[in-house]
Parts: structure tokens; C-alpha cells; sequence
């Protein structure tokens, strides 16, 4: 009889341990307990730490107070301008209500996915391209308050949206970089054409300066050449005065008007000489207030030089020297310019030694009519 009741003893005893074992529940500091008794739920949240609840007819559910990352998948939409991107995004949210997050929705989490998706979506249609590359913060909170209205009845609160991802086809990608560089291209033209501006206006500004003193013009020559000089090198700068090229030009148009008359007129003498020296004679004096200052000397040196070689009737019959030049001369420049200088020509020699052989072919005719006639 002992022995039976200290059997039963032992199993009541387990049965109670075993029980009281089933009723004890430990709750973590970031989770709460949201007890259903018989079905119904019971009024009192358990907080963390060990907690009790009757065996068979209480159940506990125990839900995480902790932010939950959740990572959109990528969408693909059309946006409001006609092109098709592919986003994709993060949201971050936390329950707030656990007895709503238990009661309202069957899983909170997997709804809040599925919100975040279509609210991605219809984000994607209602904006542009531009928005969604550089206006991403406006964006975020318009996502945020499309997921937000609903999960506030789910007693889950959402702290933040972000947009990760934009993914563009690649003949956006094309397009969108030959605009950016003709955009780009367009700036340094622009930045190019205000330096030029400002440039015009310093050189406008240093010609008025060293138009006043002619001197300044010459200094900066010689600065020019020295800048030159300064390193090895192979260049030979010749100087030319500008305003010799303008005399050219204005002298070409009276030797043209010129040459009609003198031939309809008296005909110039053998050998270009009286004529051709008075005409040399009128360009030297007109060059003079034309010419440079910094030329005058050599002009007028060489002038002198020719006048006394025409005065003393030795006429210029040696070879000319080859001009490396020649070929890219203007051949109506050539004259012009070595009558201003004061030095013979191609042609005035050509056209004294054509003189000199009339006079001899004259002379001999006249010779041979002289030895007939006595014959």
C-alpha cells in the first residue's frame, strides 16, 4: 500500500514539474508577448523577462521590436517621359503595436514587401528620368508615405525608404552620355569665346597705347624675335612693315591705270630708263611717309645707290640671284616692291639688254646700207 502511494506521489509530482515547466516563458529585452487565452486576446502585453501562462489554455506569441531591413526586389516600370528603368530599393520599419501586428495581419513582414513593391511601381510611372537619377530624396519620401498609410493599421511604422539602384538600358546609357558631353562641349565653346572677347579688348586697348609712341611697336618686335631666338632652332623672322603692304595695294591700281595710257601715249624709251626712273623715281617719294621708320635708312641708301649707277650709264647686266621666295610671290607684288626699295628687276634688266641688242642690230643695218651705197 505504501508503494503505491509513493507512485503516485512521484507522478503527481512530475506531472506538476512538467506543467510548471510548460507555463514558464522567457521573453528577450527587444521582444514582447501578446498572449491569446482560449482564442481571445488577452489584455496584458508581457514584457521581457520570465513570465507565466496557464498551460493548454493560454498561447504566446512573441514579436520583435526591432528595426527589420527589408530589401525591395527590382522593379521594372515606364516612367512618365517614355523610358524604361529598372529600381530597385530598401525599406526600413519596426512594430510598434505588437497586438495589431498579431491580430490585423497575418504577416506583417511579407505585407510590407509586397506594399513597398507597388508602391516602387507606381513611384516609377508618376516621375521622370531626371527625378529618379537626381531627386531621389523627394522621391524617398513619397515612398515612404505610400507604404506608411497602411502599415500604420498593422501597428508597424516605417522609418525609412531609400532608392538603391537605377538601372538604365544601354542606349539611354549612349544618348545620355553624347548629351552630357555636348553639354560640356557647349561650355568650353562659350568660356572660349568670352576669352577671345576679353582678349579683342586688351589688344584694342595696347594698339590705342603704342599707336601714340611708334617706338613701343619696334620694342615689342624685338621682343618677339628674342622670344624666338630663344630657343635652338631653325626660324629666321624678317620683319615687314605693314605699311609697306599697304602702299602695294594702293600702288598696284595706279600702275594698271597707268599702263593703258602709256601705251595709247608717247612710247617709252629703249632699256626702261628716263621713264621707269621717274616712275621709280614718284613710288620712292610717295613711300617715304609709308615705310617704317625703322626702314627709311635702307631705302633710302639703296635708292641713292641705283640713282648714281643710272647717272653714270653702267646698266645692271649681272645674274640675279635666285629668290627662295619666288615661288610663293605674288608676281604683280614683285615690281612694285623692288622699285620701292630702290634695286633692279628681272625684268628692267631683261629689258635693257633687249635695248642694247635693238641699238647693235641698228647699227650694224646701218653699217651695211652705208658699204652698199659706196658699193
Amino acid at each position: 500500500m505504501s508503494e503505491t502511494v509513493t507512485t503516485v506521489i512521484v507522478v503527481v509530482a512530475l506531472l506538476a514539474a512538467m506543467g510548471l515547466l510548460s507555463a514558464v516563458r522567457i521573453i528577450k529585452q527587444y521582444e514582447r508577448g501578446v498572449v491569446l487565452r482560449l482564442g481571445r486576446l488577452h489584455k496584458d502585453i508581457r514584457g521581457p523577462g520570465l513570465t507565466l501562462i496557464v498551460p493548454v489554455v493560454d498561447r504566446m506569441r512573441k514579436v520583435s521590436m526591432q528595426i527589420i531591413t527589408m530589401p525591395v526586389p527590382a522593379q521594372e516600370g515606364i516612367t512618365r517621359d517614355n523610358v524604361t528603368v529598372r529600381v530597385d530599393a530598401v525599406v526600413y520599419f519596426k512594430v510598434v503595436k505588437p497586438a495589431d501586428a498579431v491580430i490585423r495581419v497575418e504577416d506583417y513582414q511579407f505585407a510590407v514587401s509586397q506594399m513597398a513593391q507597388t508602391s516602387l511601381r507606381s513611384i516609377i510611372g508618376k516621375s521622370d528620368l531626371d527625378d529618379l537619377l537626381s531627386n531621389r530624396e523627394k522621391l524617398n519620401q513619397g515612398l515612404e508615405l505610400m507604404i506608411d498609410s497602411p502599415a500604420v493599421d498593422w501597428g508597424v511604422q516605417i522609418d525609412r525608404v531609400e532608392i538603391k539602384d537605377v538601372s538604365l538600358p544601354d542606349t539611354m546609357k549612349r544618348s545620355m552620355a553624347r548629351q552630357a558631353e555636348a553639354h560640356r562641349e557647349r561650355r568650353a565653346r562659350i568660356i572660349n569665346a568670352d576669352a577671345e572677347l576679353q582678349a579683342s579688348k586688351r589688344l584694342a586697348e595696347a594698339a590705342q597705347q603704342m599707336s601714340g609712341q611708334p617706338s613701343a611697336l619696334q620694342l615689342r618686335l624685338l621682343q618677339t624675335i628674342t622670344a624666338v631666338a630663344a630657343e635652338k632652332n631653325s626660324t629666321l623672322v624678317l620683319p615687314f612693315p605693314v605699311e609697306l603692304l599697304r602702299f602695294l595695294e594702293r600702288a598696284q591700281p595706279e600702275s594698271d591705270q597707268a599702263a593703258p595710257s602709256a601705251a595709247a601715249g608717247t612710247p617709252a624709251p629703249a632699256g626702261g630708263g628716263p621713264a621707269r626712273s621717274a616712275t621709280a623715281g614718284g613710288a620712292r617719294s610717295r613711300t617715304d611717309g609709308d615705310v617704317a621708320p625703322t626702314f627709311r635708312s635702307a631705302a633710302r641708301a639703296a635708292r641713292s645707290a641705283a640713282e648714281d649707277e643710272e647717272e653714270a650709264g653702267a646698266p645692271f647686266s649681272g645674274a640675279l640671284p635666285p629668290d627662295p621666295a619666288a615661288p610663293l610671290r605674288d608676281p604683280a607684288m614683285v615690281l612694285p616692291e623692288l622699285q620701292v626699295t630702290g634695286l633692279p628687276t628681272a625684268e628692267s634688266a631683261r629689258e635693257r639688254a633687249r635695248g642694247g641688242r635693238s641699238e647693235e642690230t641698228a647699227h650694224s643695218g646701218h653699217r651695211h646700207r652705208h658699204h652698199g651705197n659706196r658699193a
